[in-house]
Protein backbone atom coordinates (compact mmCIF):
# COMPACT_ATOMS: atom_id res chain seq x y z
CA UNK A 1 0.00 0.00 0.00
CA UNK A 2 1.22 3.46 -0.88
CA UNK A 3 -0.66 6.63 0.07
CA UNK A 4 -3.39 4.39 1.56
CA UNK A 5 -4.10 2.80 -1.83
CA UNK A 6 -5.64 0.42 -2.67
CA UNK A 7 -8.43 0.63 -0.10
CA UNK A 8 -8.43 -2.60 1.91
CA UNK A 9 -12.11 -3.39 2.43
CA UNK A 10 -14.20 -6.54 2.67
CA UNK A 11 -14.93 -6.55 -1.05
CA UNK A 12 -11.21 -6.57 -1.87
CA UNK A 13 -10.44 -9.25 0.71
CA UNK A 14 -13.19 -11.50 -0.64
CA UNK A 15 -11.74 -11.12 -4.13
CA UNK A 16 -8.24 -12.14 -2.94
CA UNK A 17 -8.65 -15.46 -1.10
CA UNK A 18 -4.90 -16.18 -1.18
CA UNK A 19 -3.84 -12.84 0.29
CA UNK A 20 -1.27 -13.31 3.07
CA UNK A 21 0.02 -9.85 3.94
CA UNK A 22 -0.64 -6.13 3.51
CA UNK A 23 2.62 -4.15 3.54
CA UNK A 24 1.81 -0.51 4.28
CA UNK A 25 4.26 2.33 3.79
CA UNK A 26 4.97 4.69 6.67
CA UNK A 27 4.10 4.39 10.34
CA UNK A 28 0.38 5.23 10.55
CA UNK A 29 -2.11 2.36 10.30
CA UNK A 30 -5.30 4.34 10.97
CA UNK A 31 -6.40 3.58 7.39
CA UNK A 32 -6.48 -0.17 8.07
CA UNK A 33 -9.18 -2.22 9.80
CA UNK A 34 -6.91 -4.62 11.70
CA UNK A 35 -9.81 -6.69 13.05
CA UNK A 36 -11.19 -7.19 9.54
CA UNK A 37 -7.78 -8.20 8.19
CA UNK A 38 -7.25 -10.61 11.10
CA UNK A 39 -10.63 -12.21 10.42
CA UNK A 40 -9.40 -13.03 6.91
CA UNK A 41 -6.08 -14.32 8.25
CA UNK A 42 -4.14 -11.47 6.62
CA UNK A 43 -1.09 -10.07 8.40
CA UNK A 44 0.00 -6.42 8.33
CA UNK A 45 3.40 -4.74 8.28
CA UNK A 46 4.51 -1.10 8.19
CA UNK A 47 7.77 0.86 8.13
CA UNK A 48 7.74 2.75 11.44
CA UNK A 49 11.37 3.46 12.23
CA UNK A 50 12.92 4.61 8.97
CA UNK A 51 10.50 7.56 8.67
CA UNK A 52 11.23 9.06 12.09
CA UNK A 53 14.39 11.04 11.31
CA UNK A 54 13.04 12.75 8.19
CA UNK A 55 9.69 13.47 9.83
CA UNK A 56 11.43 15.06 12.82
CA UNK A 57 13.47 17.18 10.39
CA UNK A 58 10.22 18.22 8.74
CA UNK A 59 8.78 19.25 12.08
CA UNK A 60 11.73 21.53 12.77
CA UNK A 61 11.64 22.86 9.21
CA UNK A 62 7.99 23.86 9.63
CA UNK A 63 8.71 25.43 13.02
CA UNK A 64 11.55 27.52 11.60
CA UNK A 65 9.72 28.43 8.40
CA UNK A 66 6.67 29.59 10.32
CA UNK A 67 8.53 31.47 13.05
CA UNK A 68 10.73 33.35 10.57
CA UNK A 69 7.93 33.74 7.98
CA UNK A 70 10.03 32.21 5.22
CA UNK A 71 7.20 31.64 2.75
CA UNK A 72 5.94 35.22 3.08
CA UNK A 73 9.52 36.49 2.90
CA UNK A 74 10.20 34.58 -0.30
CA UNK A 75 7.03 35.95 -1.88
CA UNK A 76 8.03 39.48 -0.92
CA UNK A 77 11.61 39.04 -2.19
CA UNK A 78 10.55 37.78 -5.65
CA UNK A 79 7.40 39.87 -6.13
CA UNK A 80 7.56 42.27 -9.13
CA UNK A 81 5.73 44.82 -6.94
CA UNK A 82 8.41 44.94 -4.21
CA UNK A 83 10.32 48.24 -4.17
CA UNK A 84 11.86 47.97 -0.71
CA UNK A 85 11.98 45.60 2.28
CA UNK A 86 10.05 47.00 5.26
CA UNK A 87 12.14 47.37 8.42
CA UNK A 88 9.24 46.36 10.68
CA UNK A 89 8.70 42.99 8.96
CA UNK A 90 9.56 40.66 11.86
CA UNK A 91 9.49 37.03 12.82
CA UNK A 92 9.52 35.24 16.17
CA UNK A 93 12.54 34.03 18.14
CA UNK A 94 13.11 30.28 18.30
CA UNK A 95 16.09 30.20 20.63
CA UNK A 96 14.83 30.26 24.21
CA UNK A 97 11.21 29.68 23.19
CA UNK A 98 9.13 26.88 24.72
CA UNK A 99 8.27 23.91 22.52
CA UNK A 100 5.45 21.61 23.62
CA UNK A 101 5.60 18.17 21.99
CA UNK A 102 2.38 16.16 22.05
CA UNK A 103 3.38 12.54 21.48
CA UNK A 104 6.90 11.65 22.64
CA UNK A 105 7.43 8.49 20.63
CA UNK A 106 10.37 8.00 18.29
CA UNK A 107 9.50 11.02 16.13
CA UNK A 108 8.65 13.28 19.05
CA UNK A 109 11.89 12.42 20.81
CA UNK A 110 13.93 13.15 17.69
CA UNK A 111 12.20 16.54 17.45
CA UNK A 112 13.24 17.18 21.06
CA UNK A 113 16.86 16.35 20.20
CA UNK A 114 16.79 18.91 17.41
CA UNK A 115 15.01 21.52 19.53
CA UNK A 116 17.66 21.17 22.22
CA UNK A 117 20.27 22.29 19.68
CA UNK A 118 18.17 25.43 19.17
CA UNK A 119 18.27 26.08 22.93
CA UNK A 120 14.52 25.64 23.25
CA UNK A 121 12.73 24.81 26.48
CA UNK A 122 10.99 21.48 25.93
CA UNK A 123 7.73 20.26 27.43
CA UNK A 124 6.03 17.04 26.41
CA UNK A 125 2.75 15.21 26.91
CA UNK A 126 2.58 11.47 26.32
CA UNK A 127 0.56 8.46 27.44
CA UNK A 128 3.61 7.33 29.40
CA UNK A 129 6.40 9.37 30.91
CA UNK A 130 9.86 8.80 29.42
CA UNK A 131 12.73 7.48 31.54
CA UNK A 132 14.51 10.13 33.60
CA UNK A 133 17.75 9.68 31.66
CA UNK A 134 15.89 10.18 28.35
CA UNK A 135 14.28 13.35 29.67
CA UNK A 136 17.63 14.64 30.95
CA UNK A 137 19.35 13.98 27.63
CA UNK A 138 17.13 16.54 25.87
CA UNK A 139 16.10 18.63 28.88
CA UNK A 140 12.43 17.70 28.50
CA UNK A 141 9.80 18.22 31.21
CA UNK A 142 6.78 15.90 31.38
CA UNK A 143 3.29 17.40 31.48
CA UNK A 144 0.81 14.81 32.70
CA UNK A 145 -2.05 17.07 31.57
CA UNK A 146 -2.06 18.36 27.99
CA UNK A 147 -3.67 21.60 29.23
CA UNK A 148 -0.48 22.53 31.11
CA UNK A 149 1.59 22.07 27.96
CA UNK A 150 -0.81 24.09 25.80
CA UNK A 151 -0.88 27.02 28.20
CA UNK A 152 2.91 27.32 28.45
CA UNK A 153 4.15 26.60 24.92
CA UNK A 154 5.17 29.07 22.24
CA UNK A 155 5.11 26.23 19.69
CA UNK A 156 2.90 23.15 19.99
CA UNK A 157 4.01 20.24 17.80
CA UNK A 158 1.77 17.21 17.25
CA UNK A 159 3.50 13.86 16.73
CA UNK A 160 0.86 11.36 17.85
CA UNK A 161 -0.66 8.38 16.05
CA UNK A 162 -4.25 8.81 14.92
CA UNK A 163 -6.43 6.69 17.18
CA UNK A 164 -9.98 7.06 18.52
CA UNK A 165 -8.38 8.78 21.53
CA UNK A 166 -6.44 11.32 19.43
CA UNK A 167 -9.17 12.03 16.86
CA UNK A 168 -9.67 15.82 17.01
CA UNK A 169 -7.45 15.93 20.08
CA UNK A 170 -6.89 19.63 19.38
CA UNK A 171 -10.23 21.41 19.17
CA UNK A 172 -11.76 24.75 20.06
CA UNK A 173 -11.13 24.33 23.81
CA UNK A 174 -7.49 23.32 23.35
CA UNK A 175 -6.79 26.13 20.88
CA UNK A 176 -8.22 28.67 23.31
CA UNK A 177 -5.85 27.38 25.99
CA UNK A 178 -2.85 28.20 23.79
CA UNK A 179 -1.11 31.57 23.88
CA UNK A 180 -2.33 34.12 21.31
CA UNK A 181 1.32 34.27 20.20
CA UNK A 182 1.62 30.47 19.78
CA UNK A 183 2.04 28.40 16.64
CA UNK A 184 0.54 24.94 16.04
CA UNK A 185 2.64 22.46 14.04
CA UNK A 186 1.14 19.18 12.85
CA UNK A 187 3.30 16.35 11.46
CA UNK A 188 1.00 13.52 12.58
CA UNK A 189 -2.40 13.21 10.89
CA UNK A 190 -4.88 15.86 9.80
CA UNK A 191 -7.71 14.40 11.86
CA UNK A 192 -5.78 14.95 15.10
CA UNK A 193 -6.92 18.59 14.74
CA UNK A 194 -10.47 19.89 14.45
CA UNK A 195 -9.83 21.77 11.22
CA UNK A 196 -12.93 24.00 11.44
CA UNK A 197 -11.91 25.08 14.93
CA UNK A 198 -8.37 25.75 13.67
CA UNK A 199 -9.64 27.99 10.85
CA UNK A 200 -11.71 29.95 13.34
CA UNK A 201 -8.80 30.26 15.77
CA UNK A 202 -6.45 31.54 13.05
CA UNK A 203 -8.99 33.98 11.63
CA UNK A 204 -9.79 35.40 15.07
CA UNK A 205 -6.16 35.49 16.24
CA UNK A 206 -6.79 33.01 19.05
CA UNK A 207 -3.38 31.62 18.04
CA UNK A 208 -0.73 33.28 15.90
CA UNK A 209 -0.06 30.70 13.17
CA UNK A 210 -0.13 27.10 12.02
CA UNK A 211 2.30 24.96 10.02
CA UNK A 212 0.77 21.75 8.69
CA UNK A 213 2.26 18.84 6.79
CA UNK A 214 -1.07 17.01 7.10
CA UNK A 215 -4.70 17.99 6.56
CA UNK A 216 -8.02 16.29 5.88
CA UNK A 217 -8.67 15.61 3.15
CA UNK A 218 -5.35 15.64 1.29
CA UNK A 219 -5.19 17.74 -0.76
CA UNK A 220 -7.66 20.25 0.62
CA UNK A 221 -10.43 21.52 -1.71
CA UNK A 222 -9.03 24.49 -3.61
CA UNK A 223 -11.53 26.84 -2.01
CA UNK A 224 -10.78 25.76 1.57
CA UNK A 225 -10.32 28.73 3.94
CA UNK A 226 -6.99 27.38 5.26
CA UNK A 227 -5.50 27.98 1.81
CA UNK A 228 -6.37 31.68 1.97
CA UNK A 229 -4.76 32.51 5.32
CA UNK A 230 -1.39 34.28 5.42
CA UNK A 231 -0.53 32.84 8.84
CA UNK A 232 -0.59 29.22 7.62
CA UNK A 233 2.05 27.08 5.92
CA UNK A 234 0.80 23.84 4.33
CA UNK A 235 3.02 21.18 2.79
CA UNK A 236 1.81 18.06 0.91
CA UNK A 237 2.40 15.35 3.57
CA UNK A 238 6.12 15.07 2.81
CA UNK A 239 7.49 14.21 6.26
CA UNK A 240 9.25 11.10 4.96
CA UNK A 241 9.79 12.32 1.40
CA UNK A 242 13.52 11.99 0.84
CA UNK A 243 15.24 9.72 -1.68
CA UNK A 244 16.98 7.54 0.89
CA UNK A 245 14.00 7.09 3.19
CA UNK A 246 11.52 6.24 0.43
CA UNK A 247 14.01 3.71 -0.99
CA UNK A 248 14.47 2.00 2.38
CA UNK A 249 10.68 2.03 2.96
CA UNK A 250 10.28 0.07 -0.29
CA UNK A 251 13.01 -2.37 0.76
CA UNK A 252 11.38 -2.95 4.15
CA UNK A 253 7.96 -3.51 2.57
CA UNK A 254 9.50 -6.04 0.16
CA UNK A 255 11.23 -7.87 3.04
CA UNK A 256 7.92 -8.18 4.87
CA UNK A 257 6.15 -9.50 1.78
CA UNK A 258 8.87 -12.08 1.07
CA UNK A 259 8.86 -13.26 4.68
CA UNK A 260 5.08 -13.67 4.69
CA UNK A 261 5.10 -15.64 1.45
CA UNK A 262 7.84 -17.91 2.84
CA UNK A 263 5.94 -18.47 6.07
CA UNK A 264 8.65 -16.77 8.12
CA UNK A 265 8.28 -14.19 10.92
CA UNK A 266 7.43 -10.83 9.37
CA UNK A 267 9.80 -7.96 10.15
CA UNK A 268 7.92 -4.94 11.51
CA UNK A 269 4.63 -6.86 11.75
CA UNK A 270 1.77 -4.85 13.22
CA UNK A 271 0.25 -6.97 15.98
Amino acid sequence: MWYHKPAINEELLQSLPNLKVVASSGVGIDHLDLKLLSRYGVKVSNTPFIVSTDTADMGMALLLASSRRLVEGHEMAVSPDTEYFPADWLGVEVSGATLGIVGMGTIGYKVAERAKAFEMKILYHNRNQRKKEEESAVGAIYCKKIDDLLQQSDFVLLAVNLTPQTHKLIGKRELELMKPTATLINISRGLVVDQDALVEALQNKVIKAAALDVTYPEPLPRDHPLLKLKNVIITPHIGSATNKTRWVMMEEMTESIEAALAGLPIPREVL
